[in-house]
């Protein structure tokens, strides 16, 4: 049996893509940071058409959690699964924040910079040897490391450093045959930063070659398939899923 963490799988991309996997076959611990409840209703939807998955409560900016962590998913791999190994991990969880450069606080940058890098980096620390060979692990990136878009400096940065970390952990684990991704959303109808408006959407689509903003599924399809045979042989690469965006 296949079992992939996904963290901040409750809402959006990672909800959309804990179900994705789970059509496959795979199994799915999803990660929530509040939203117990949410967490819950992505679990029993995919239990409810014959997958198996479980939620956990995980703050990725809280590298001090990690380790509790580890032992909870190892915990809840053996109980549900019968396994003590993970064939993937998606770092998923983020958050937006909108600010011009020279108004945004210590604050704000260190919270962002937990959450997108530092999190992703100890996290997958923690998790490796937990790992198969084999296995394959999926980042979450951003199309504004390629789009300058004034209002989120610090969050397309530290994506910007998750694309090169991505290069450097499928470097160093290729040994073990664990393939390591990131995959670099465009203008998608999330709740990141608070969602977009009609206003908002019908710029970021008059920006796009196709004509609209991506869902969810869009690019949760994307991530399935790399965690899959299916992209057995793609790594270390970064794969834009934005329909076109500001080409």
């Amino acid at each position: 049996m296949s079992v992939i963490v996904i963290t901040g799988g409750s809402r959006g991309i990672g909800a959309s893509t804990a179900r994705h996997i789970a059509q496959r076959g795979t199994g799915v611990i999803l990660t929530y940071n509040s939203n117990a409840q949410a967490a819950a209703e992505v679990v029993d939807s995919i239990e409810q058409v014959g997958g198996k998955a479980a939620a956990l409560e995980l703050d990725v900016g809280q590298v001090g959690s990690f380790d509790a962590f580890r032992e909870a998913v190892l915990m809840t791999l053996r109980d549900v699964w019968g396994i003590s190994t993970l064939t993937g991990l998606v770092n998923n969880a983020g958050y937006g924040l909108f600010n011009p450069l020279q108004s945004v606080s210590e604050a704000q940058f260190d919270g962002l910079f937990n959450v997108h890098l530092k999190g992703p980096f100890f996290l997958t620390q923690r998790l490796l040897s937990l790992f198969e060979k084999n296995a394959s692990i999926v980042n979450l990136t951003s199309a504004t490391t390629r789009v300058a878009t004034p209002g989120v400096a610090p969050y397309a940065a530290f994506k910007g450093g998750l694309e090169v970390l991505t290069r450097y952990m499928a470097k160093e684990f290729g040994e073990r045959g664990i393939r390591v991704n990131a995959v670099s959303p465009g203008a998608i109808r999330t709740e990141l930063g608070g969602g977009l408006n009609e206003e908002f959407e019908t710029m970021l689509a008059a920006q796009t070659a196709l004509g609209r903003v991506g869902e969810p599924e869009d690019v949760a399809r994307v991530i399935a398939m790399l965690l899959s045979a299916d992209g057995a042989w793609i790594n270390a690469q970064t794969i834009e899923v934005a329909g076109g965006y500001n080409i």
